[in-house]
């Protein structure tokens, strides 16, 4: 799906040059904005077409996210889902959760280095 990034973030270091969460959709507002008159060449402004399609909405990697919030969470887990270890666990149980979910060959998505098929590049 195409990244939709605020007009002239890579211009400014405030809106976003090198801030990744910063780099959100604005709509262009500017009387002479070319921009907001979809001119050729410019940057493109999100529409109605660049809606990605509802089987694969809400999907990270083709794949539905799921929560562990705790260990009887990986257990419901298959091969469909890729897995998101809540950010309130703590360092010990994570080491665990890992561990476990590394032997089921599930992929983790906001772990990085887990060894294994994870999330990590």
């Amino acid at each position: 799906m195409k990244k939709f990034l605020r007009r002239s973030t890579m211009k400014y270091s405030r809106l976003g040059r090198g801030r990744r969460k910063i780099q959100k959709w604005r709509s262009a507002v500017g009387r002479h904005s070319k921009i907001r008159k979809n001119r050729f060449g410019y940057t493109k402004s999100p529409r109605i077409g660049f809606k990605s399609p509802k089987s694969e909405s809400g999907k990270i990697k083709g794949k539905t996210p799921l929560i562990i919030r705790n260990m009887f969470d990986i257990s419901k887990a298959n091969k469909d889902n890729i897995l998101i270890i809540a950010r309130a666990i703590g360092a010990k149980k994570r080491i665990e959760m890992i561990k476990k979910i590394d032997g089921v060959g599930l992929q983790i998505l906001n772990v990085r280095n887990a060894g294994g098929n994870n999330g990590s590049k």
